[in-house]
């Protein structure tokens, strides 16, 4: 696009041509940008395990919100929070598939995602960024070994110094146990 003297605009002209000048510089945003060849998702941390879930299974991430207890509820349900109007339990990730306690810190965050009948909240120890692999790293990934985590990982991805376990929330959501919230 070439350059237009903005001088000679009225204020609005001169507003939409710098409109005009940036959309035609705009970078895509990450999620809008496609890459073939890659599988893209949120990486977290559990304890001293790295996972990594599908972009498309987390909506959100948030510190952990101000919680209401359930009474007679398992210990992994740590409660329910108001995200803008909307009540979602929060889930003990790490309490409910290795049966420790998360210890919450200035790194814990909640990853949102969807299930049937609503959001949930995934408390998680930290969330380590979007990761990316190529469709070479995922065919050479090896299972599972550790029987807590062997439902919801199938497979581990080296990149790096670090394993990461692709973590499908899909398959915690569905587990009759993570349904029946009640003690």
């Amino acid at each position: 696009m070439s350059r237009v003297d903005v001088s000679a605009l009225s204020p609005f002209e001169a507003l939409a041509a710098y409109e005009q000048r940036s959309l035609g510089h705009a970078a895509g945003a990450p999620e809008q940008i496609e890459a073939p060849g890659l599988w893209r998702g949120i990486g977290f941390r559990l304890g001293a395990r790295h996972f990594v879930s599908s972009i498309a299974e987390v909506n959100e991430i948030l510190t952990l919100p101000p919680l209401t207890a359930v009474p007679g509820a398992r210990g992994w349900l740590l409660g329910i929070a108001n995200v803008r109007g909307n009540l979602v339990p929060v889930v003990d990730l790490y309490e409910f598939i290795a049966g420790q306690r998360s210890a919450i810190g200035e790194t814990s965050r909640v990853l949102v995602v969807r299930q049937p009948g609503g959001s949930v909240g995934l408390l998680v120890d930290e969330v380590l960024g979007q990761r990316s692999f190529s469709l070479e790293q995922i065919a050479a990934a090896v299972g599972e070994i550790d029987e807590r985590y062997t439902r919801f990982v199938g497979e581990n991805v080296q990149l790096g110094e670090v394993l990461w376990g692709l973590f499908s929330v899909a398959e915690l959501v569905r587990t009759a146990e993570f349904q029946q919230a009640a003690a």
